[in-house]
């Protein structure tokens, strides 16, 4: 005897740009977004009746509707109101989570000053944040960074690990550090200053990982996520998730050259891979 259990459904990959036109200047945003519906849905899959599903299709145009009359300045702002759109005309949607990534744009200098109507986008840095709610319950809201690459040419360590007879790596006090970091923190409120928050947070790690005195990838992920939450207490935890970006140096001994730790080959593949969940104590 088969039995439903969990089950959610949704649009995926919802892309979005938005030209906000003022008089002196434009404001552009690049957004992907996605829905996800839990609910009463058994009806359709068990006996193919649609009477209780929203077409993902209407999730698509949902979008769209809402980004034009929308007030929202950030993701999260836009995610909650597409979160609260959908379950007030849907009483039959338990819960509603939506997520949305932000591709970074930024003005394009023009002789030393940002130009109003023209951007680039220099990195593939993205914002996210997922907004969840359930029906007559409090929102819940993680947001984040992905695809943020990092490197420091200094004052990183890796030795003293465990050693046997398949252990060929040498131990270093002064290697290249280099990561694609994606990191996401969980908010203790709905109604916060998200947009100040999340350059506050930013900045935070990006001066931890360059200053810390780094032992591993391990020593120097934890320093990052506890300054975090020493400086930002609307956070009540954050995951960080840091690969190595391996640069190995090469031997150009046999050129009959030396190498003081100026030439390296980067690889991607494989990788070390070091992710850890930090939260407040109690």
């Amino acid at each position: 005897m088969a039995m439903l259990a969990e089950n959610r459904y949704g649009k995926s990959r919802v892309r979005l740009v938005q030209v906000r036109r003022h008089a002196d200047r434009h404001d552009f945003r690049e957004w992907t977004v996605q829905t996800l519906l839990r609910g009463d849905f058994s009806s359709c899959f068990e006996d193919g009746d649609n009477g209780k599903i929203l077409t993902t299709d209407t999730m698509k145009n949902t979008v769209y509707s809402l980004a034009r009359e929308s007030s929202a300045t950030c993701i999260e702002e836009f995610a909650k109101e597409i979160v609260d759109f959908l379950l007030r005309r849907n009483p039959q949607v338990s819960q509603a989570e939506v997520t949305v990534w932000e591709k970074t744009w930024e003005r394009i200098l023009v002789d030393g000053k940002p130009h109003p109507t023209a951007f680039v986008q220099s990195s593939a840095e993205c914002g996210t944040t997922r907004a969840t709610r359930i029906q007559g319950q409090a929102f819940s809201l993680a947001s984040g960074i992905e695809d943020l690459v990092i490197m420091r040419t200094a004052g990183s360590a890796f030795a003293g690990y465990i050693k046997d007879a398949l252990t060929t790596l040498p131990e270093t006090n002064d290697r290249l550090l280099g990561t694609n970091m994606r990191a996401q923190w969980n908010y203790a409120a709905s109604d916060l200053p998200f947009a100040d928050l999340r350059i506050r947070i930013r900045n935070i790690l990006l001066k931890v990982f360059a200053n810390h005195p780094s032992k591993s990838i391990q020593h120097t992920l934890y320093a990052m996520a506890e300054a975090v939450l020493a400086q930002v207490p609307e956070v009540l935890e954050i995951e960080l998730v840091m690969p190595n970006k391996h640069c190995l140096p090469v031997d150009l001994s046999r050129f009959g050259q030396d190498n003081p730790g100026e030439i390296f080959v980067p690889t991607d593949e494989p990788h070390g891979y070091i992710e850890a969940r930090v939260r407040r104590e109690g």
